[in-house]
């Protein structure tokens, strides 16, 4: 051993061995969450208004307690179809992931610019 620190003696390999266990707890609670949703779903949904949204689950409770009601406004864009909709909603998602995304990694940049310009007594 040319001085060499092996993996789980000490130094760097027990953070990756403690690393990849959260990684592998986040994964399997991820999977819990979402198989969770599906199966509470899948007992109280109709076929097809499986994957409705709150929108139009409360537009159809507001119509059924009052059936006079009158909307304020119109909406300026109707989609012509469910999957034009969702399409829609996926852009949204990933447009919305990519400046979460740019923010994070500019103010991770915006740190490690600090640190490196920071003077090494701390003051």
């Amino acid at each position: 051993m040319s001085g060499e620190i092996q993996p789980g003696e000490s130094g760097r390999g027990r953070n990756v061995r403690r690393s990849r266990w959260v990684n592998l707890a986040l994964v399997a609670a991820i999977v819990a969450i979402v198989g969770i949703a599906l199966a509470i779903d899948s007992g109280r949904s109709v076929d097809g208004d499986r994957f409705v949204g709150t929108d139009t689950a409360a537009t159809e409770r507001i119509e059924a307690d009052h059936p006079d009601y009158e909307p304020w406004f119109e909406t300026v864009f109707a989609p012509t179809s469910g999957e034009v909709e969702s399409g829609l909603f996926a852009l949204q998602a990933a447009l919305g992931g990519i400046v979460l995304g740019y923010v994070i990694a500019t103010l991770k940049a915006r740190r490690a610019v600090e640190r490196v310009q920071a003077p090494p007594d701390g003051s």
